[in-house]
């Protein structure tokens, strides 16, 4: 007696296909897993077998074997559970063989309960290209499931209400698509930051053409406080990019039935005793860390110098390729890892070095050897760098509300849709992400232009890196305002904004 039923497996944040084929044979008694399963997945024999007898069916005492296809491919998790109970029940002839366009995911309590399992959204996308119509998931992961276009996904809370659902009667209802919302999270908003009125229009521009931005100041100067509201200033996700980050979220087992899609830009703030594995992602079957995690959004490293520096070195070839390929023994993986990188530092150790009253107490030896741990080569892939000044009293008892973030927004989506008409609408390219054919034609510089380049090229050593992210950057700056070309002004302010001396400060 044989019987195959569809089911899916996640490999880095895709889905693919696997066919769960079981066999009952003659032959002493014995349970077989067989397809490259982990042990998660042949611990499923004792689930699948206690949840078959909990609900009233017996168990087959012949020799059962059950191969998970394609049998190169890794198979991981508690996902088969439940295709693996409805094999059998369908080779013991206990109930009809499911339709070929029907496929099934969900791990087993041993009472035939459905429970949640990590990495939906990929499998049901990867159901939906493979012609799969009707796709019965846990009910907690059902909402997520059911972003996927053309496919019906049915909520199963149990075993018994799968199997009255599959003999007619009575029919589960359905999942419908989440509404964005009932899951919207709220972003603080730039009206609560006091003066800084440089450090904002910074974070303007890095928002509009998605640049890299390091702010250095003294502590209590509203670093922090600004890059967490920098998400807010973001431009709305599109469809395609909501679906590339729930993926990753989903494989990470970071969505849930409460937040099953991810609407709002991700901001992720790690400790600085992050490892580069966890920044990276990796394991023993990789699974995506910070760097990815933040894939769409924003990866925000406060307290930069205090990061090891294996770990801030593993972020040099994600920012220039925009995926982070991680090799193990049991495969490799390329992760998305098209981010936004905020970093905030204090000028020292102490955080106090120039500032008024004598309070830093750091030699000069000890702020170049603080200072020294980042990297010139990482400072080459940062756009904007900025110092922030600590605040006077009269900005702090000031009650003038501040610029709010929905009007710093409208500049920024201005901007952005410049770029969209410049690089295609289908485009995923910002001003931050251009290559070289793309600045020659869009970031020609005129001769005063490039006379004032020139100057800063000699007098500040640039990189050839250097330079290009500055006319990045110029291209962003004539967006916001406007300008179909680069004029003076716009590279002028570009220029201001890698003039920090990591040396005397």
């Amino acid at each position: 007696m044989f019987s195959k039923i569809r089911s899916f497996g996640v490999t880095g944040v895709g889905g693919f296909d696997v066919s769960v084929e079981v066999n009952i044979s003659n032959g002493l008694p014995s349970f077989d897993i067989v397809g490259l399963a982990d042990t998660a997945v042949k611990e499923a024999r004792e689930r699948v077998r206690a949840a078959i007898k909990n609900n009233g069916f017996k168990f087959p005492v012949s020799r059962l074997t059950i191969n998970l296809a394609p049998a190169h491919m890794k198979k991981a998790g508690t996902i088969y559970d439940l295709p693996i109970l409805v094999g059998i029940l369908a080779a013991s002839g206990d109930i009809h063989s499911p339709a070929e366009d029907c496929a099934f995911i969900g791990e087993l309590s041993l009472t035939g309960e459905l429970r949640p399992v990590s990495g939906i959204l990929p499998m049901a996308i990867a159901a939906m290209r493979s012609g799969v119509k009707n796709l019965f998931v846990p009910t907690e992961n059902a909402a997520e499931a059911a972003f996927a276009d053309g496919i019906t996904v049915y909520p199963v809370s149990s075993v018994s209400q799968l199997l009255a659902h599959l003999t007619g009667k009575p029919l589960i209802t359905p999942a419908q698509e989440p509404v964005f919302s009932d899951f919207a999270a709220e972003v603080p908003d730039f009206s609560d930051v006091k003066g800084q009125e440089n450090v904002r229009r910074a974070f303007e521009i890095a928002a509009a053409g998605a640049h890299n931005i390091l702010i250095v100041g003294p502590p209590g100067s509203g670093k922090s406080m600004m890059a967490r509201r920098l998400p807010g200033i973001l431009p709305d996700m599109t469809r395609g990019e909501i679906i590339e980050t729930t993926e990753i979220h989903s494989v990470a087992g970071l969505t849930s039935r409460s937040t099953p899609i991810i609407y709002t830009r991700p901001f992720r703030s790690p400790h600085h005793t992050i490892s580069s594995v966890g920044l990276s992602g990796g394991g023993a079957i990789p699974h995506p860390g910070e760097i990815s995690l933040a894939h769409n959004g924003v990866l925000f490293l406060d307290e930069l110098p205090e990061f090891r520096n294996d770990v801030l070195e593993v972020l040099r070839q994600p920012l220039e390729d925009g995926e982070i390929t991680v090799s193990r023994v049991s495969g490799t993986v390329t992760f998305p890892s098209r981010i936004m990188l905020v970093c905030a530092m204090n000028p020292c150790r102490c955080g106090y070095y120039g500032q008024p009253g004598g309070r830093c107490r750091c030699s000069e030896a000890d702020v170049r050897r603080y200072q020294s741990r980042i990297s010139g080569p990482l400072l080459d892939r940062i756009d904007l760098i900025v110092e922030v000044p600590a605040l006077d009293f009269s900005e702090l008892k000031s009650r003038t509300p501040s610029e709010s973030s929905s009007a710093i927004k409208e500049r920024v989506n201005l901007a952005r849709r410049i770029q969209a008409s410049r690089y295609g609408a289908d485009s995923t390219l910002r001003n931050a992400h251009i290559g070289p054919r793309e600045i020659r034609e869009y970031c020609a510089l005129d001769p005063d232009c490039e006379e004032l380049m020139h100057s800063a090229f000699d007098a500040m050593g640039l990189s050839a890196r250097s330079y290009d992210r500055i006319l990045r950057v110029a291209r962003t700056i004539a967006d916001l305002a406007g300008s179909p070309g680069i004029q003076a002004e716009h590279l002028a302010e570009a220029i201001q904004y890698r003039t920090y001396d990591f040396s005397s400060n």
